[in-house]
């Protein structure tokens, strides 16, 4: 302890454990501010803003369903893979992601485009103002931070597509319980589909929104089929491609639709009861490296500290075993 004192003192001077201090202050807060800033809202308090005429859920579905920007519709030829088959795919993709307007797909590859020029210049900026540095670092310098920004939009797309996976996943069961009590009490698909988006928008809001577009494809008389099967591909969820499975199969050989959501919301609880307890198995497994880490260090420190300290003790007095 002595010798870290020492050096402590020598490169950070009198205040050198206060400063280390402070540093791990600010470096704990900064990792907790994400967790902070990312907080989820409560789903009470979600229904009752929709209850009091609250307008910023249709503000933001309202960016989320615009049209092109005019702005970047006149460098569409740049902005657009050429390939149908890659805008096809990148489209798709945006979709899981919940972005759905028109210009989503310009939008897209313009944040890569900005984002890559501005790291790239960010990093050829550190490289003039940092002298000395060898050619293989300069060029390091400025070549990873633009692949960071051009990268970054993906990612971003991602950890959405991600989240909204999971999201659906959760509050599917829960929506095909209100479908079948739905349907049981004598109303029709595109109507039973209608009241459970708008019963489960506070809590599931990206399951919400996919019913809804359901509804209204199936209004503007869409083939039933084709919707269902659009929907399962823009949820990209294996539980909503099995559920629109049994739909399209309910209505080929004409057996009852409440009788088949009866047996899938069954098979769906259990499903979900199932994901929790794996859930509930793994945690011991990851919890071992955490105890390990934090907790069997200190255990030796404590437990060995006072013999390894009375033995260096000894040792510096001249005396032997």
């Amino acid at each position: 302890m002595d010798q870290i004192n020492a050096l402590i003192q020598d490169y950070l001077g009198p205040l050198g454990w206060l400063f280390i201090a402070g540093f791990l202050g600010v470096l704990l807060i900064l990792v907790a501010l994400p967790a902070v800033l990312t907080k989820k809202k409560d789903p009470l308090a979600k229904l009752k803003e929709q209850n009091q005429g609250g307008n910023a859920p249709e503000i933001q579905r309202a960016l989320r369903i615009g049209g092109k920007n005019e702005k970047l519709d006149r460098f569409a030829q740049f902005l657009e893979p050429q390939d149908q088959e890659e805008f096809s795919q990148i489209q798709l993709t945006l979709l899981k992601a919940g972005y759905r307007s028109k210009g989503a797909v310009q939008t897209f590859h313009f944040a890569q485009f900005a984002l890559g020029m501005g790291f790239l210049a960010l990093g050829v900026i550190y490289t003039l103002i940092m002298p000395g540095m060898s050619t293989q670092k300069s060029i390091l310098s400025v070549l990873i931070p633009g692949a960071i920004g051009y990268y970054l939009p993906k990612y971003w797309i991602t950890k959405r597509v991600q989240k909204r996976e999971e999201e659906i996943t959760q509050g599917f069961p829960d929506a095909l319980d209100l479908m079948l009590v739905c349907v049981e009490a004598g109303q029709s698909l595109d109507q039973a589909i209608i009241r459970v988006a708008k019963e489960i928008r506070a809590s599931y809001e990206s399951l919400a929104d996919e019913f809804e577009i359901v509804a209204y494809e199936m209004k503007a008389g869409k083939d039933t089929v084709k919707v269902l099967k659009d929907f399962g591909e823009r949820c990209g969820v294996q539980d909503v491609n099995s559920f629109v499975t049994v739909l399209i199969q309910s209505a080929t050989f004409g057996t009852s639709i409440a009788e088949a959501l009866r047996i899938y919301a069954e098979e769906m609880r259990d499903k979900r009861v199932m994901r929790a307890e794996e859930k509930a198995n793994k945690l011991p497994t990851k919890l071992t490296l955490g105890t390990m880490m934090f907790c069997v260090p200190p255990l030796l420190i404590i437990l060995i500290g006072p013999s390894v300290y009375g033995i260096s003790q000894t040792l510096s007095g001249g005396g032997g075993f």
